[in-house]
């Protein structure tokens, strides 16, 4: 079964120079790019694999805690409010439920 799971987070994409800087401060992850497109591509690259790792360290719940994610009892979550030039990113994560049999056999 494969389920689809996204995190929305408030990012920044500035120009400096030649470069676009890309950063998500409520995680505290940064990338950069030639182009805006690029800038915002790599961070939300960068924001997924940050997120994955967390989750397979054992720690995603504690760092969300820490940057004030809390879980919302609504079947919508509440709109975002963000900072002025703040964009929102979606940041796609790549999971799947397995069966038991499944993962019985992967171990």
């Amino acid at each position: 079964m494969r389920i689809a799971m996204e995190f929305k987070v408030p990012a920044r994409i500035r120009k400096k120079g030649k470069w676009f800087i890309s950063s998500c401060p409520l995680l505290d992850v940064h990338s950069q790019g030639r182009t805006r497109g690029e800038a915002e591509h790599n961070l939300i690259d960068a924001l997924a694999s940050f997120l994955i790792s967390c989750y397979e360290r054992g720690t995603l719940q504690e760092v969300l805690r820490e940057a004030g994610f809390v879980p919302v009892a609504e079947a919508r979550a509440p709109e975002t409010v963000l900072a002025k030039g703040d964009i929102e990113l979606t940041v796609p994560l790549p999971f799947v439920i397995e069966s038991s049999r499944a993962r019985a056999l992967a171990s």
